[in-house]
């Protein structure tokens, strides 16, 4: 199936609410009303309470808790709130998938996204466009599995979605990886011109010229997490680290392998995107 079929199947897109959408748009609209958006938010009771239950988590420390939509606007921003919601949306795109554990794809994605946002951190990168990125990076093997099933199932056969060769046999196998379809779809949903580039430059950061930062947190933070999730040992680790990657972002793997915090305590609280 070609990329452009696969986005005209009616089973492939995710459905997610209306005020992703519009939160989407947001990023193109400098004079949006945050209020506006916080009542939008506030209208609609599964992603507000999602919102609630992160902002109070143990991820975000805040100093009291946050009772309302406007309450986590005045105590986490805007930009923290809009990359929660549209985040929360996403995951419940999807309500089942043939053939994929939706509940450790997830886990994985929301692995990568805390990874993410402590990589921008030590690296000097947009904190939320990564974590938001670590989180979308994979979305295009639902896309994938949601719009040709046989030809996915056949090839998780072969190898896992969180195999590190997936990306080699689905070039090889339809022309395009899921990486490729993570941006289109980023694209279409009219993100940002970063957005849907990292999605697309995460597998090979250095083979793309001006090196995109955001694609290469990415990069590591999804060798991190999938490193977690086929429970590589510490020398395996070692030995696998993205570690040219590492130098072109001004971090030393050593450090990092010493420095970054587990998994765990990373995505601490997390999981309330997963409702």
């Amino acid at each position: 199936m070609q990329l452009e079929e696969l986005f005209k199947h009616p089973q492939a897109l995710p459905a997610v609410p209306k005020i992703v959408h519009e939160l989407i748009d947001s990023f193109n609209n400098e004079e949006v009303s945050i209020d506006e958006v916080a009542r939008k938010i506030a209208a609609d009771p599964v992603l507000s309470a999602r919102l609630l239950r992160l902002g109070n988590s143990a991820y975000y420390h805040v100093s009291r808790s946050i009772g309302t939509v406007s309450d986590a606007v005045a105590m986490l921003g805007f930009v923290t709130v809009r990359t929660l919601v549209i985040s929360s949306g996403l995951t419940g795109g999807y309500k089942s998938m043939p053939g994929m554990d939706l509940g450790r794809f997830w886990r994985y994605s929301l692995h990568t996204a805390g990874t993410a946002r402590w990589l921008a951190k030590a690296s000097h990168q947009n904190i939320d466009l990564c974590f938001t990125v670590g989180l979308m990076h994979a979305i295009g093997q639902l896309v994938m599995h949601a719009g040709m099933p046989e030809p996915m199932l056949h090839l998780d056969r072969l190898a896992s979605p969180l195999d590190s060769r997936r990306l080699d046999m689905e070039r090889t196998s339809f022309g395009y990886t899921f990486a490729d379809v993570g941006a289109e779809l980023a694209r279409q949903w009219k993100f940002p011109a970063p957005f849907s580039d990292a999605i697309k430059h995460f597998p090979t950061p250095l083979n793309h010229e001006p090196f995109d930062g955001v694609a290469g947190v990415i990069h590591i933070a999804a060798w991190r997490a999938r490193a977690e999730h086929n429970d590589l040992n510490a020398d395996e680790m070692a030995a696998t680290i993205p570690a040219a990657v590492c130098a072109k972002l001004g971090l030393n793997a050593d450090t990092l392998m010493s420095e970054m915090p587990p998994l765990n305590e990373l995505c601490e609280g997390l999981e309330a995107l997963l409702g």
